[in-house]
């Protein structure tokens, strides 16, 4: 709405000032107007002349008499048209005065009906401007009501894209997804067949070494098993030779042999050992456990422990376990004490290859 303004000084006073010049204007024309319709005053009636005349004849006296009267009328009448005047001007001039009035009036109820006129100009404008207000307000509630469903349209619009766009994402993952399992599929397939054909090649690769080294240890044990009975037929014969002999003999035989007999006891020991040996999981190629081995003059075992371990505690005690089976050896019996003296406490050195005969 329109703010109404509001009249200065000089606008204020300006349309009064405009109908008082007028007004004044209004009566003074009328006044002339009025002055010049009066009528002219009528002449001095011409009796007293006419008596005057007729006493010509007459005596001073009368003469004098009448031209007193005569006078005196003459005065009556001036005063009397002095009076009429001055009533006529009288009346007149109320005229003027009710024609002033009544232009008064009407100025003051032009002026009324003007001041009604702005007011209800004002009135009018303010409607106008009340009514322009309203409309102002019905086109932003409409603008704003415009606004909003471009906003909810807006919005809608982004989340069906925001939808389409998660959609399709899902569909792409789901997608990818199933791409993914089916190459890894493939992935694990071959996989599993390289992890196959290795396993089978390990098994057969192992399959095979088992077969070489079960040739190998029993072309070792075989072996073996010929050196230590080759070294017992040995001993035997030495131990024989040296009762059927003479004692020279038989120092002499002992002397000559002490060595070979007595290298041939770690060969002995190490196969003795193998046979009481139970092989345990976790020993493999390569382990070395050095044993602290005690024996008596008759080939009995009295002490074994473990000087030096492998690593592997499983294997140390099994490579114990396997030298205290021995018990006793009897082959041992009768050795010279300086033969026997680096058997009653030495150490030996013992592998899975070793103990495997």
């Amino acid at each position: 709405m329109q703010q109404q303004r509001e009249p200065s000084g000089s606008e204020s006073y300006f349309w009064p000032g405009v109908w008082a010049i007028a007004l004044h204007v209004l009566v003074f024309g009328m006044l002339f107007v009025s002055f010049a319709m009066t009528p002219d005053l009528p002449p001095a009636k011409p009796i007293v002349q006419a008596t005057l005349y007729q006493l010509k004849s007459k005596s001073q006296a009368t003469t004098q008499t009448n031209q007193k009267i005569a006078g005196e009328a003459q005065k009556s009448a001036a005063r009397q048209t002095e009076v009429e005047q001055m009533e006529q001007k009288k009346v007149e001039q109320e005229a003027v005065k009710a024609a002033a009035e009544q232009k008064k009036e009407e100025a003051a109820q032009k002026a009324e009906e003007s001041k009604k006129a702005d007011e209800a100009k004002k009135a009018d404008e303010a409607k106008k401007a009340d009514e322009a207000k309203k409309a102002e307000k019905a086109a932003e509630a409409k603008k704003a009501e415009e606004k909003q469903l471009a906003d909810i349209a807006k919005k809608k619009s982004e989340e069906e894209a925001k939808k389409a766009a998660e959609e399709e994402a899902k569909k792409k993952a789901a997608e990818e997804a199933k791409k993914k399992i089916v190459e890894d599929a493939k992935k694990k397939a071959a996989e599993d067949a390289k992890k196959k054909a290795e396993a089978d090649e390990a098994k057969k690769k192992v399959a095979d070494e088992a077969k070489k080294k079960a040739a190998a240890d029993a072309s070792k044990k075989k072996a073996q098993e010929a050196a230590r009975k080759s070294a017992e037929e040995k001993k035997a014969q030495a131990l024989a030779d040296l009762l059927s002999d003479t004692p020279q003999r038989q120092q002499a035989l002992a002397d000559e042999r002490g060595d070979e007999v007595a290298g041939s006891f770690d060969d002995l020991i190490r196969a003795r050992a193998a046979e009481g040996w139970t092989r345990p999981p976790s020993a493999r190629k390569g382990m070395t456990v050095v044993l602290q081995i005690g024996m008596l003059p008759d080939g009995t075992v009295t002490s074994v422990s473990v000087a030096k371990s492998s690593g592997d505690g499983s294997f140390d005690s099994s490579a114990v376990a396997a030298v205290k089976n021995i018990g006793r050896l009897t082959e041992m019996q009768g050795m010279k004490p300086s033969d026997f003296a680096p058997y009653r406490s030495f150490k030996m050195t013992f592998t899975p290859e070793d103990l495997a005969l």
